[in-house]
């Protein structure tokens, strides 16, 4: 089976109040990797935005305003780019927020994120083996806090677990992507 990894920046931290996704990042085992910045919708009025959250990922909503995408391209290019693989997170968060994200896009249904902690194939790793592949993956680490890059360690890490089988992870090709850097 072959997998992708996810990350969502959100607005702030879920204990200062209920939050909204502001960038999403995928990547595959190889390293490939995209994020896009998404504009606040309006069902997020009145939500919270947190200064901390700001201070961590360095996003602010000038930001998002002026160069993230509407939440129904994000959702887009996602699934477009997810296809049939499956979506691993290193957080249960990462799936709140996508059905955030695909309920404002107008989606019937999101996009399902399973979290590294609910695979039993994970808690089947010796702890040295995650260890080693967690110090690996902080190496080659450039950004903690933006979506591409949390998304590389995290598909980096689950590669060098060797939690999934070898299989087709082959770049998806994308249609109408505004790229983050």
């Amino acid at each position: 089976m072959s997998f992708i990894a996810i990350d969502f920046e959100a607005s702030c931290l879920p204990q200062v109040g209920r939050s909204f996704p502001i960038e999403v990042g995928i990547a595959a085992p190889d390293g490939w990797s995209r994020a896009w910045l998404i504009r606040p919708h309006a069902n997020w009025a009145g939500w919270q935005w947190s200064d901390d959250a700001q201070a961590l990922h360095g996003l602010t909503l000038e930001r998002l305003h002026d160069e993230g995408m509407d939440a129904p391209d994000v959702a887009a290019c996602l699934r477009e780019a997810v296809g049939g693989r499956m979506v691993v997170a290193d957080s249960v968060l990462d799936d709140y927020w996508s059905r955030t994200l695909f309920e404002a896009a107008g989606e019937p249904a999101h996009l399902p994120v399973t979290s590294l902690g609910a695979l039993p194939r994970f808690h089947a790793v010796d702890q040295d083996r995650i260890d080693a592949a967690v110090a690996s993956a902080d190496r080659n680490r450039a950004n903690r806090h933006r979506a591409a890059d949390d998304a590389r360690w995290l598909a980096s890490l689950i590669a060098d677990l060797g939690i999934f089988a070898a299989g087709n992870d082959a770049r998806p090709a994308l249609s109408g992507e505004r790229l983050v850097a």
